[in-house]
């Protein structure tokens, strides 16, 4: 058997695992972590995590910070925010080495990886010198005037997700810090290395001491962080599962939270359009990452008289879906995080078919000798009540569902617990008129373009709460306060 081996070393990475607290390098007290590279199955790092009092450290500075002021001044916080944006582009490669090692994204995604937060924290630095008041004008006894003006919660505990930690991570301290909040943010335990790099560039940014504190720990460590009294918001990525909990923890001292939680997002090929013209960069969105996004669009409707047709010219596509090692710049899909995530995938298809559907295309594991490869798969011949069309697999898998009317096939796509993004592919005019009937955060028609700061991310159903990004999400960080004052 000829497996294929791993043929650019990987350079030597930085791996940084202190943590950051009020400015300074802190090593863990807590939880052991574990980083292992997906495509090696090599170890990269091991090392303590943040314990319940470094949690409690952390928040009590960034508590301590925000109550001092010393971040109140709006031009002082954009000027930091862009010289920190600066830091992060001036250190993309080794950012983006260390991601491939710990994640095994693709070096050819480094633009979304990097570039794109970078993007999006320029657009919140500017954003933290707009005023927001609005003026009420006159009561109706004309004795007094209104005016609304908008104050920073405080603490904002962010929590990020392995899939993207720098974009996640980023964009949710960079909407915090734009509102004047102060920050902690906790990597996932799965990958915490990139995430802890950014504390030397928050120093050099010049970031007062406790206005951004950065924290690597375990489920014990995470508990502590969303229940600690002195913060006043949570913003957490992840899972329906864990963003239940994580909500149920910040309820029980009555904290608000952002949720952007897991998708199940359906894609409508609407009648007249052309596969052919769509048909690679509709795999490729839910195969790139290796599945591992929240947007991914894993249920694909398409006319029933047309199933063939689209099953043909998507088998013709699947090839140029490369599986292979995430330093190959012409890889699309590399591994999945965990060898555990594998096994899920794969039991998730295998139950599919053994319960009567089929295998379109791909399918099975590349002949790679190490590392938790598994190739894309496209999967029909079941309805939109399966398991596989209903839970999120985070893997590179999409199911094939049919529709006989355009009305049926927004009733499938609406039949979901979750609703984080819808995709609509066909006359532009007739895209635009379905948009109102999809009950989802983001419909992006004929495949859109790429993220962008001032639009928001927001989750229906179980998608999520709240909004991340754009001016809807910087206003999750802040609280309005109705000023009354006589004429007299």
């Amino acid at each position: 058997m000829n497996m294929l081996k791993e043929t650019s070393h990987p350079s030597q990475i930085a791996v940084h695992t202190d943590l950051l607290i009020n400015n300074q390098d802190r090593v863990g007290e807590g939880e052991l972590l574990r980083v292992v590279n997906p495509a090696t199955e090599e170890l990269v790092a091991e090392f303590p995590g943040a314990s319940v009092a470094q949690v409690d450290e952390a928040v009590t500075c960034a508590k301590a910070a925000f109550d001092g002021g010393i971040w109140r001044d709006p031009q002082f916080r954009r000027a930091t925010l862009l010289k920190f944006a600066a830091l992060i582009e001036e250190n993309r490669d080794q950012l983006m080495d260390t991601l491939v090692s710990e994640v095994g994204t693709p070096i050819n995604l480094k633009a979304n990886h990097i570039d794109t937060p970078v993007a999006f924290l320029r657009w919140f630095a500017d954003a933290a010198t707009r005023d927001r008041t609005r003026h009420l004008g006159f009561n109706v006894t004309n004795t007094a005037v209104s005016m609304v003006a908008y104050r920073p919660v405080g603490v904002v505990a962010a929590i990020t997700a392995f899939n993207y930690p720098i974009l996640i991570g980023a964009t949710k301290i960079g909407a915090a810090l734009a509102a004047g909040c102060t920050t902690v943010l906790m990597s996932s335990p799965q990958a915490p290395l990139t995430v802890a790099l950014l504390g030397d560039l928050v120093r050099r940014a010049g970031f007062p001491p406790g206005v951004v504190n950065i924290l690597a720990g375990g489920a014990e460590a995470g508990r502590a962080l969303t229940e600690h009294p002195g913060v006043a918001k949570v913003s957490f990525t992840g899972s329906v599962n864990v963003g239940r909990q994580v909500m149920q923890q910040a309820a029980a001292g009555l904290r608000s939270v952002v949720l952007e939680l897991g998708g199940k997002s359906a894609a409508i090929m609407l009648p007249g359009v052309d596969f052919n013209k769509y048909a690679f960069q509709l795999h490729a969105r839910y195969a790139r990452n290796a599945g591992q996004g929240c947007g991914s669009p894993t249920r694909i409707l398409v006319e029933e008289s047309r199933y063939e047709e689209f099953v043909e010219i998507s088998r013709k596509v699947y090839p140029q879906l490369k599986v292979g090692y995430p330093r190959d710049p012409a890889t699309v899909l590399g591994p999945v995080i965990t060898a555990a995530q594998r096994e899920r995938i794969e039991a998730g298809v295998a139950r599919a078919v053994a319960a009567g559907a089929t295998l379109l295309a791909g399918g099975g594991r590349p002949d790679i000798e190490r590392g938790w490869f598994v190739n894309p798969a496209l999967v029909g011949g079941l309805d939109n009540q399966a398991a596989l069309a209903r839970e999120e697999i985070f893997g590179p898998v999409s199911v094939v569902l049919t529709y006989r009317t355009v009305e049926e096939a927004v009733h499938i796509a609406n039949d979901s617990d979750l609703g984080l993004k819808a995709y609509l592919f066909g006359a532009k005019d007739q895209c635009l008129k379905l948009v109102p009937e999809l009950r989802v955060g983001t419909v992006q028609i004929n495949g859109g373009s790429p993220l962008r700061p001032d639009a928001p991310m927001i989750g229906y159903k179980h998608s999520g709460v709240g909004a991340e990004w754009g001016e809807d999400g910087l206003r999750e960080f802040m609280l309005p306060q109705h000023i009354d004052c006589p004429l007299a």
